[in-house]
């Protein structure tokens, strides 16, 4: 069973309807399936599934002391979002979600930026969908794929 954080469930407390409850229902989807080795966490003051530490002491680049995000998800004002590093950072990962969510979601728009997913009525969320994509990515994978990002080596 994977351990939620305090800190997260701090966050959820103070959420507000129609968030609460979709937030409640990304959160679950996303830890129980997500691969072993992530913990759950705050960075950069939103819940989120990190590399923590002891695995990856580097941390993220542009702030160390932060572990190495993967999924966050934020209940912002008039949406909720889901900021997912591996479908930004690994092309073949965006192909495969686009590829689902016309097949799934065809008569919902997507609403999509570079890392994020944004649902702006909590029911519309394919829950389903978001628990395949965030176990596709095993955390090693994931590590591997950062530091090719990193490095400049796949396209930005």
């Amino acid at each position: 069973m994977f351990e939620t954080s305090p800190e997260v469930d701090a966050y959820y407390n103070q959420l507000q309807e129609p968030w609460r409850s979709g937030f409640h229902r990304l959160r679950t989807a996303i830890s129980q399936n997500i691969p072993t080795g992530f913990v759950e966490g705050l960075s950069y003051g939103m819940p989120a599934f990190v590399v923590p530490h002891h695995v990856y002491p580097a941390g993220y680049h542009c702030k160390p002391s932060e572990p190495l995000p993967f999924i966050s998800i934020a209940a912002q004002k008039k949406f909720l979002a889901i900021y997912h590093m591996g479908i930004y950072a690994h092309p073949p990962l965006m192909d495969w979600f686009l590829a689902e969510w016309a097949k799934k979601c065809a008569a919902k728009k997507l609403d999509k930026g570079k890392s994020c997913i944004r649902f702006s009525k909590p029911e519309e969320i394919p829950f389903d969908l978001i628990a395949e994509m965030a176990g596709k990515m095993t955390m090693d994978e994931w590590i591997g794929i950062y530091e090719e990002t990193y490095n400049g080596n796949i396209r930005k």
